[in-house]
């Protein structure tokens, strides 16, 4: 960061009307909507968070580790194997601190709001570098997965859990703290893991796995959940980086050339008769690794709105201090509207993420439906609404919206990723709708999230009822995105009745559940004021 102030004055012009750099931010306490929506989070703790993330330092470190991609090292100068990840100092960083924050610890330290705590800090860091968020995730999500067995799940659990940062490429016995990756997709099969070819040949208390994997998200992890055919059908396992005395066969091929997510990297690999510990019983993979899934899914359904309010908070910033026309951009119904409608976009995905992480807190019955539920809803809508909102947020700047001295392009690379992650939207509509066909008790426990929010507005009211005329029951295929749309969109009104001003809630209703333009600020009779001022200072 500069010592002194830049030149305003250059030989042929003086720089005017250009917003001061941002400076030093504080994630949380600018942040009024995350306070209120995250009520049995530990506040306290992420206060400290917020704050160490929006120092000007922590933002440049993201920007670095974004800018300067891993470099898989494939072999030494020998041509020895080594498999292994190079990485930017700022991604050991951000790793250092997210880890250090408890990022994949605090749900399993039995402190109250676990996962709504961890919730808001996905939120808060994909602010600053989204793509650190992947391993840490990852690790977090294979911690109730390793439940299948006591052996492994107390071998690996009090290093994923611990706070720190340990990238030293040695066994697990020897790592003060370890990571945890994942590897299930195959070339022929894609979301479809019964087409899943890679064979698991027992060798003693172990397994040799054989085979190819088409993604696997952050290879350079010291574990890997993966899926290959036993001689009881598919069977989940966990696969060790590192052996003692020895590199495990897991191979990089090569690292996925991505549109985004610059700073995590993804690689196709091959198990060459690796070793591998079987977790769970032989056949029931998918029923093993599901737990894994289902904790990822909650911080896709996290990450959209994070994206969504770093984009959203560069062009309220742009628009406060910037002039066209005689006015500042901010001053503008124009421009305020347009800022409002998007507003309103992310306070709901926001408000709809933390509510189902609250669920993920709960023990009962009706909680874990509400989970399953729940998440895949929040994945759904708020992915699918983020990359028009960064688009937009984007096009409030202008032409210095697509240039990369802002962090407009990395949020546009970044917007579409977790609809694709841990199950396309297509993907997600099915499994909701087997869920409610499997569960007779889910559809009543959506029906009383959907009814708590009744009797406090008219035009609520009457979106629920059109919505219930026009599903009497579960849908065909085919109308799975409308009914999920709706759903969804049904219940984030209801959060948000339930939790945020009216000035948020009644715009929301008002412009998501009632007829409304196809573009970002075709709406009418919000209060815009009151909307933007959810964005903070």
């Amino acid at each position: 960061m500069p010592h002194s102030p830049p030149r305003t004055e250059t030989d042929t012009h003086v720089v005017t009307n250009q917003p001061e750099p941002r400076g030093d931010l504080d994630l949380w306490a600018d942040d009024p909507a995350l306070q209120d929506h995250a009520h049995t989070a530990d506040a306290a703790h992420l206060a400290r968070y917020g704050s160490r993330l929006g120092r000007a330092e922590t933002r440049a470190a993201g920007r670095a580790a974004n800018r300067n991609p891993p470099e898989a090292v494939l072999f030494d100068a020998g041509g020895r194997r080594l498999d292994e990840m190079r990485y930017h100092p700022a991604y050991h960083e951000l790793m250092q601190l997210g880890l250090g924050a408890g990022y994949a610890a605090l749900p399993w330290e039995g402190a109250e709001g676990g996962h709504s705590t961890h919730a808001a800090m996905v939120y808060l860091t994909s602010q600053v570098e989204p793509g650190v968020c992947c391993p840490m995730t990852m690790t977090y999500a294979a911690v109730p997965a390793l439940r299948a067995d006591k052996t492994l799940f107390a071998e690996w659990s009090p290093k994923l859990t611990a706070r720190l940062h340990d990238p030293a490429p040695v066994p697990l016995p020897r790592k003060a703290a370890a990571t945890m990756g994942m590897a299930m997709t195959e070339k022929q099969g894609g979301s479809d893991l019964t087409g899943t070819t890679t064979r698991a040949e027992r060798d003693g208390d172990l397994y040799r796995l054989r085979g190819h994997k088409w993604f696997c998200s952050a290879p350079m992890s010291d574990g890997f959940l993966t899926l290959a055919q036993a001689p009881g059908g598919l069977t989940c396992f966990v696969v060790p980086r590192w052996l003692e005395g020895a590199r495990n066969a897991v191979h990089i091929q090569r690292l996925k050339d991505k549109l985004g997510n610059r700073s995590n990297a993804s690689a196709e690999i091959e198990y060459a008769d690796a070793c591998a510990h079987r977790l769970g019983d032989e056949g029931a993979g998918v029923r093993t690794i599901i737990e894994m899934v289902h904790h990822t899914r909650l911080d896709t359904a996290m990450a959209p709105a994070g994206l969504m309010r770093a984009a959203l908070t560069e062009a309220h910033h742009w628009a406060r201090h910037r002039s066209a026309f005689g006015a500042k951009l901010i001053d503008q119904p124009l421009m305020a509207r347009v800022l409002a409608d998007l507003a309103l976009d992310w306070e709901g995905t926001l408000a709809l993420g933390l509510h189902v992480a609250r669920a993920f807190d709960g023990r009962s019955e009706a909680d874990r439906t509400l989970a399953r539920l729940g998440v895949a809803l929040a994945k759904y809508l708020g992915n699918k609404l983020c990359p028009p909102l960064v688009f937009e947020a984007m096009e409030a700047l202008g032409g210095m919206g697509y240039i990369e001295d802002t962090p407009l392009p990395m949020l546009y690379r970044e917007a579409p990723l977790n609809a694709i992650w841990e199950g396309s939207g297509n993907v997600i509509c099915l499994d909701l709708l087997r869920t409610l066909r499997r569960m007779p008790a889910a559809a009543e426990i959506l029906s009383a999230e959907l009814g708590a929010a009744t009797g406090q507005s008219r035009r609520y009211d009457a979106a629920l009822d059109a919505h219930i005329r026009r599903f009497p029951c579960l849908p065909d295929e085919g109308d799975l995105r409308w009914y999920v749309e709706s759903l969804a969109t049904l219940l984030t009104a209801s959060v948000l009745i339930r939790h945020a001003p009216p000035a948020v809630s009644d715009g929301y209703v008002a412009t998501r559940l009632e007829a409304r333009g196809r573009t970002a600020g075709a709406i009418t009779g919000v209060d815009t004021g009151a909307i933007l001022a959810r964005l903070g200072p």
